[in-house]
This record gives C-alpha cells, structure tokens and sequence, in this order.
C-alpha cells in the first residue's frame, strides 16, 4: 500500500510539474524562446505504439540515429504495444509539450476516431504534427493455388463465390484490414474477414492455402512475391513501384479511385513550441535525406515522402483529409473496437 501512494503521488507530481512548464511556456513568451535555444539538453524518446520489428518499429530504428546526431542528443526508442496503438499514442497525448517524448505513428491515427467509440485521445487536438516521413504501399495477395490470375478474373471469381471467398488481416485496425475494407467497399462485395493476431499467422495461413486472399504492406510481403510463393494482384499506390516493377496496379487495371499507403508521420504533445517542433522538423528532413537511411528503407520497400510532405502543415493536412476518407468506410461496414 504504501509503495501504491508514493507511485500515486510521484504520478501527481509529474502532472503538476507538466503543466506548469506548459503554463510558463504560454504566458512567457520570452521563456519559451530560451527554452527552445537550448533544446535538447537531454535524450528524447521516441515512442512507437507497437511491438518491435513491424514496419513502424523498423522507419523508428533508421531515423532514429541521424536525428539525433542532427539534434546532438541521443533518441531511444519506447515500444508501447496494445489496442491498435492507442496506448502508446496516449503516452505521447499526456507527456509534457517539452519535446522530450514524442511518437511515429502510421494510418492508425486517421483510423482510430472512426475504430473506436472510445478513444481517450483526439488526434487533432491533441498533438503537434513534426512531418510525415515515409509512404509503406500495399500489395493485395492471393493463394498460390487460387484460380485467378489478374484482378479481372478475381473479380469475376469473387462474383461467382460471393462470401464463400476468405479475405485475411493481421487484426483490428491494421492496416490490412482498411485494405480490405476499401477493396470490398469499391467492387460492392462482402468477403468473409479472418482477422489474427499480426501479419505473421496471416500470411502463414494465406502461403498454407487456408485464406484465400490478404492485403498487406510490401515491407512484410515482399520476399513471398518475390519468390512466387503467393499471386500478386496488384500494388496500391497510383504507380507501379521501382522494387515490384512487373505488378501492375490495381488502379490501372480498373480499379479507380483505389489507393491506400501505410503512411507514417511524427507527432509531438499539444502545446510543443513551435521553435522546438522546427528544430524536430529539420531534424527528420535531415535523417530522410541521408544516404545510409535511403538505402535501407528502399531495401524494405519502404518510399521516402515527398520533402513537400515531410512539413507540420501538410501532416496535418493529411490527416484531417485520411480522417474523413475512413470515417465512412469503417462505420459502413461496422468495423468497431471497443
């Protein structure tokens, strides 16, 4: 018991010490200028919501070094895995604005207000955006031994078998499922949804024969396409991309409007200076220009975004637009979480 009040009291004290530092920095201008000036005098922590060695995790790991060599102070890496991400996004939400802990998070921040009825964050409100920083595609798979061999026929295929086709994904809110989401939601089909624990049982069950379709990041699927393991329908981005030059997409073969990248961005708690999120900005612009991170994250299939991208204003701007793209998806098709 008395362990229990002092880790309670502890927990009121670093509240209290948050926000007075966010009360010093909105009333005293002048303070948050020294304050940024000085910015980092210690290690950052960079938190991703997930469990380590996903596609999230991975970007994490690679930017992590050239930022902070960029910032002079080292940034470690916190994995805070649990209900789709929404844990460790809520770490970041209650940290203090200082710049200290910040989060890497992909399309789950544009899903979640639509996934679940209760999510204990805003992720318009309350965070700073620092940049979107890479665009993971997707590919949409199928058995090796399923009949179809190009989107028109699986087509005509699934007309034929209605619900009796089985469509893969590694869980709720996964990225695998929105996939899928959207592809029943464009071809006005109702596929039978296995969901799993990850995208490791899902794809085991998919080259095992038990699934018939799945559609996941390239990061994870790549050397099964590579190596003929599955049949590959089609990418999901609006080009073809330079590491699976013989997939056509999906958008080229009729599929209009049909386009969906687990893309990943940077965020920092609401009420950051805006100095220090500059300072967080020019350091990421810097780790996606260094030759050693474009290397590795072209090797994982994984597309540098855009410099025009890599801004505050246009993560913003991205999410508020993926915000009101899923919305409607996810709430017509039921997928909620509690």
């Amino acid at each position: 018991m008395k362990n229990e009040g002092f880790l309670m009291g502890m927990g009121l004290l670093r509240n209290f010490f948050a926000v007075l530092g966010a009360l010093v920095l909105t009333i005293c201008p002048l303070g948050e200028n020294a304050f940024a000036q000085t910015y980092p005098i210690k290690p950052i922590t960079l938190v991703v919501p997930f469990s380590a060695s996903g596609p999230t995790d991975t970007v994490a790991h690679l930017i992590a070094g050239p930022m902070g060599k960029d910032l002079g102070q080292e940034i470690h890496i916190e994995n805070i895995a649990g209900d789709g991400g929404t844990i460790g996004t809520l770490r970041v939400a209650r940290a203090a604005p200082d710049g200290y802990v910040i989060l890497i998070n992909h399309i789950g921040m544009a899903t979640a207000p639509a996934l679940y009825k209760k999510l204990p964050y805003d992720p318009l409100k309350d965070f700073e955006y620092i940049g979107q920083a890479v665009d993971v595609p997707m590919v949409l798979l199928g058995r090796k031994n399923l009949p179809p061999n190009n989107l028109k026929e699986l087509e005509s295929y699934i007309k034929s078998n209605k619900t009796h086709v089985t469509i893969a994904n590694a869980g709720q809110g996964a990225v695998s499922q929105l996939c899928g989401l959207l592809f029943m939601s464009r071809e006005g089909v109702e596929l039978t949804s296995i969901p799993y624990h990850g995208t490791a049982p899902a794809l085991t069950d998919l080259l095992g024969g038990q699934v018939d379709l799945l559609c996941d990041q390239t990061t994870q699927v790549g050397p099964y396409i590579q190596k003929n393991l599955v049949k590959a329908y089609g990418v999901t981005t609006p080009a073809r991309l330079s590491s699976l030059p013989n997939i056509p997409t999906l958008q080229e073969q009729g599929l209009k409007g049909f386009e969906i990248e687990a893309w990943i961005g940077l965020y920092a708690p609401k009420g950051t200076p805006t100095a220090v999120i500059a300072k967080l900005n020019k350091a990421l612009r810097s780790a996606l220009n260094n030759p050693a991170v474009k290397t590795r994250l072209a090797e994982s299939n994984i597309e540098i975004a855009p410099m025009s991208k890599v801004t505050p204003a246009s993560l913003k701007q991205h999410l508020e637009s993926e915000i009101n793209r899923w919305g409607p998806i996810i709430r017509n098709a039921g997928a909620y979480a509690e």
